[in-house]
């Protein structure tokens, strides 16, 4: 499969590669804006890979609305008002915190294998004291002040059922700085159909406020599979005065 320059590697699952290529094509206009894309069985054929790794793709371009997708076909995003739309421009989906590219030096990333607090063990499918892979990811202000911190539980189900994070399994390839910002394109290459359910609200003890005087937000993020199970649960901790938060809901 030919590949754009960008970071994706040799080892970067094929979707991401596809997804990779055909958005070369729409950002250098060669698939002009509001044009039908190629067939998935065509997709297939150029690429070498299966019509499942191309839905996957197409899915992420959804994503990010640089394609859509009608009874007709899947067409690459019309411009509007003289400006292609592009994910710059419009709401996103909730992201998994995680990944050091941005700002390596101000932000810290963690995996774990540890048991989670009793409460959440049954949420997350686990028997007591049975341990889970754990994300933590914090990011600082120059003068090392932390902004956010987020702490994520896998369960059971999450840990075994997609193959990014299973390689993680029992500490396994747990290392400095992973990057899991993907984590929800991995759960829909898995085939998870995903619900993410979260509450904003301000910490229960009185230290609401930075030191800088800025009010304190909690998150508690859920996100569950088609079955009602919990697949990840999230915990985050933020500075409002240098973070915002944005929600898209489908009906």
């Amino acid at each position: 499969m030919a590949e754009p320059d960008s970071e994706a590697t040799a080892d970067a699952p094929l979707y991401l590669r596809v997804a990779a290529a055909l958005r070369e094509d729409l950002a250098h206009r060669r698939i002009s804006p509001g044009s039908r894309l190629p067939s998935e069985r065509s997709l297939s054929q150029r690429y070498h890979v299966n019509r499942q790794t191309v839905r996957s793709a197409l899915q992420l371009l959804r994503d990010e609305r640089l394609v859509v997708t009608d009874r007709r076909g899947t067409f690459a995003a019309a411009e509007t008002g003289g400006e292609p739309v592009t994910p710059a421009l419009t709401a996103r989906r909730p992201t998994f915190p995680g990944g050091p590219r941005a700002a390596e030096a101000l932000v810290r990333a963690s995996l774990t294998w540890e048991s989670p607090p009793t409460p959440l063990a049954p949420r997350l499918l686990l028997a007591p004291g049975e341990p889970t892979l754990v994300h933590r990811h914090v990011v600082f202000e120059p003068k090392g002040v932390a902004l956010q911190r987020a702490v994520s539980w896998f369960s059971r189900p999450a840990v075994t059922e997609i193959p990014q994070l299973a390689r993680y399994r029992r500490g396994r390839d747990c290392r400095q700085q992973p990057d899991l910002r993907l984590l929800y394109h991995w759960m829909h290459q898995a085939g998870l159909r995903v619900t993410h359910r979260e509450s904003v609200g301000v910490p229960p003890d009185p230290t609401t406020t930075t030191a800088g005087g800025a009010a304190r937000l909690l998150v508690h993020r859920v996100v569950s599979d088609q079955h009602g199970h919990a697949l990840e649960i999230t915990d985050i901790d933020f500075s409002a005065r240098s973070a915002a938060w944005t929600y898209e809901f489908s009906v």
